[in-house]
């Protein structure tokens, strides 16, 4: 799989280019973790949105054998780690921000919790993958990028130490 290695400067533009697509004034956001921390926090400060909530979703395999954990894991429910009670969503427009639409299944997961919590969810990444999504034509309602590649962002780069250690100056 090609990989795509991003700096700040591709997420400004990536941000720049979201931001006139929304035509509605979102009430609070859900940002999915890990991936949706540093999207969400830049996109609520740019739309002033100051209610922000969690989602940590997981989806456990429940068989042992390598061959078939990755398609045992794409049949799982998901396990919501953490999740803001419904009563913060319920009758709001919310945005619900991750990095990328892959298989599309954690996106999928948190908007249908919140329409369940009564909420109105519309769906947000940076990069939109239709190659390796499990749900035919749906999309994300705001994208910035369609891709085939995997992307590495600039927060996904090792930190610590051993990595300054690596670096050359």
């Amino acid at each position: 799989m090609r990989r795509e290695i991003l700096t700040w400067n591709d997420v400004d533009q990536l941000i720049d280019h979201l931001i006139p697509q929304f035509e509605v004034e979102f009430e609070a956001m859900v940002v999915i973790t890990h991936g949706g921390i540093v999207p969400g926090g830049i996109l609520a400060e740019a739309l002033k949105i100051n209610d922000l909530f969690m989602a940590s979703v997981d989806f456990p395999a429940e068989m042992e054998l390598e061959k078939q954990r990755e398609k045992t894991r794409l049949l799982a429910w998901p396990k919501f780690l953490q999740f803001p009670d419904e009563t913060l969503l319920r009758g709001r427009r919310i945005l619900v921000v991750d990095d990328v639409w892959g298989s599309g299944r954690t996106m999928t997961a948190v908007k249908n919790r919140i329409t369940g919590s009564a909420g109105i969810a519309y769906t947000c990444v940076l990069h939109f993958n239709p190659y390796r999504s499990l749900f035919g034509t749906l999309r994300p309602d705001y994208y910035a990028a369609v891709t085939d590649a995997h992307i590495v962002y600039p927060w996904e780069v090792r930190r610590g130490p051993e990595a300054v250690l690596l670096r050359d100056f």
